[in-house]
């Protein structure tokens, strides 16, 4: 398990840390939306084939809804998880309008914005994590949709570098202007200027976010509370290194040393 390193890293991949039960009903969701991501990302297709093998995709989730049997194996695998663990269908649906989005849209123009592309990538992950645990209280939904938007923040972060190579930005455009930061900086991997303050505050509002959903450690028990915890502080631990930097994601990308992951077990343990 990784954290905050790429999209559908910080899914907790079949984690020893998980009750056996879910654990290759967490490999088939994740395999889903790595090969989703992967369609919108990987290779050289033109944006119209990648979205059409997205709405290809969409074509198989509609038939698992009609109850039909799936055209291909990982589908057909996938449905009979769905139908084991009542699993909500609209979360894979806004996982592929995030995939499709990341082909058409590569500029955010405010946190709103980025907030929304949040609701649509990441929340839906901690969501169906939730349904496979049977867990359904409301306020547990509001908490991880906050840990899961707080990941992919930090997630875009720690990766603007890589994201601006694929000709994306996800960082809010208004907020960019503010500090008279400009695409040609962020092309020349520039700290300068006012680049620092910004990060602080880009850091900041993270930590917030991450801090209201955390609670939610908490409240789910044994393995899998254990397993949120770890994912909280390994997200906690990455925006400590990016505040360390102020920044400076270009020489300092932070990454969770094996030192950092005993540091979290024990105290994701500690603070059950």
């Amino acid at each position: 398990m990784s954290m905050a390193t790429d999209h559908y890293e910080n899914f907790p991949v079949a984690s020893i840390l998980l009750p056996r039960r879910l654990r290759r009903a967490t490999a088939i969701v994740y395999r889903f939306a790595r090969s989703a991501d992967d369609i919108a990302d990987e290779g050289d297709a033109s944006p119209e084939q990648r979205l059409a093998a997205l709405d290809a995709y969409r074509q198989e989730l509609s038939l698992i809804a009609q109850h039909a049997a799936p055209q291909t194996p990982l589908f057909r695998e996938l449905a009979v998880v769905i139908a084991r663990h009542d699993l909500p269908l609209q979360a894979f649906y806004d996982l592929l309008d995030a995939f499709s989005q990341d082909v058409v849209k590569t500029r955010y123009a405010n946190f709103g914005e980025v907030m929304d592309y949040c609701k649509k990538s990441a929340n839906p992950v901690g969501r169906l994590m939730l349904a496979l645990y049977g867990e359904e209280d409301p306020r547990s939904l509001t908490y991880s949709d906050a840990i899961c938007s707080a990941l992919q923040i930090i997630n875009f972060l720690q990766d603007i570098a890589i994201d601006y190579d694929k000709q994306r930005i996800y960082l809010p455009q208004d907020e960019l202007a503010k500090r008279q930061i400009g695409e040609d900086q962020i092309a020349r991997r520039d700290t300068g200027g006012m680049w620092s303050p910004f990060m602080l505050g880009q850091i900041e509002r993270a930590r917030k976010l991450l801090q209201a959903g955390a609670p939610l450690g908490k409240v789910l028990k044994g393995r899998i509370g254990l397993e949120l915890r770890m994912i909280i502080m390994g997200g906690a631990t990455i925006l400590e290194k990016l505040h360390q930097s102020k920044g400076d994601i270009y020489t300092q990308r932070p990454v969770l040393t094996p030192r950092d992951w005993v540091k979290m077990l024990y105290r994701a343990i500690r603070a059950k």
